[in-house]
């Protein structure tokens, strides 16, 4: 299935300001392992290539706050259920605790479930955050396609200066990899929305 641009757009700018207004009943009730260091955060720009007016640039900052990583054990769990029950993997991912938000400056911001990173060996960083999508009442109840693509991805470069750029991919579906343990997205072909000038806020 190739997901229409159009509607991949309109979630990103539900993601980044239509959820702005609302906090998850899970944010307010999340309980889990607490961090055990300083939380971290990024800031960056939603650069849509195409805006509701007809092709051109619109950019959105947000920021990116990660309280803590994905614990080994949630990094499992999840995984595993990628790899031996992928139905559930929505539902398992909507039951982990709360590990940061993407927010806009005005928003209260959305819940993100899930990261890991991966340095590397100059002192850069890869960071991939998972997350569910917003689904409203229609898609809910009447299932359309889309409904099989609920993940949101983040994935962020971060150079050893704390600079970088990054992707966030609405709208997909994702596997895991049984040999590398890593998650992968499933359907390549959706284009994911840029998020330049990512900054780690010190």
């Amino acid at each position: 299935m190739r997901v229409r641009r159009g509607t991949r757009l309109s979630w990103a700018i539900a993601l980044v300001l239509a959820v702005g207004g609302m906090r998850s009943i899970a944010a307010q009730n999340a309980s889990g392992p607490k961090a055990d260091k300083k939380p971290e955060r990024f800031t960056a720009v939603v650069v849509n290539l195409e805006t509701p007016f007809g092709p051109g640039t619109a950019a959105q900052p947000v920021d990116i706050t990660l309280d803590r990583y994905s614990t080994d054990a949630e990094r499992t769990q999840f995984i595993n259920t990628l790899l031996e029950a992928p139905e559930r993997a929505l539902q398992v991912l909507q039951k982990l605790p709360r590990i940061g938000n993407i927010r806009s400056p005005e928003s209260v911001g959305y819940d993100l479930r899930f990261a890991m990173k991966t340095p590397g060996t100059d002192g850069s960083e890869k960071i991939m955050i998972v997350t569910d999508r917003p689904i409203g009442y229609y898609e809910a109840s009447q299932k359309p396609r889309s409904i099989d693509y609920p993940f949101t991805i983040i994935d962020l470069q971060i150079n050893s200066n704390g600079r970088g750029s990054g992707k966030m991919t609405i709208g997909t579906k994702i596997t895991a990899d049984r040999e590398e343990r890593t998650i992968v997205l499933e359907n390549y072909s959706v284009q994911p929305v840029m998020l330049n000038d990512v900054r780690r806020v010190k």
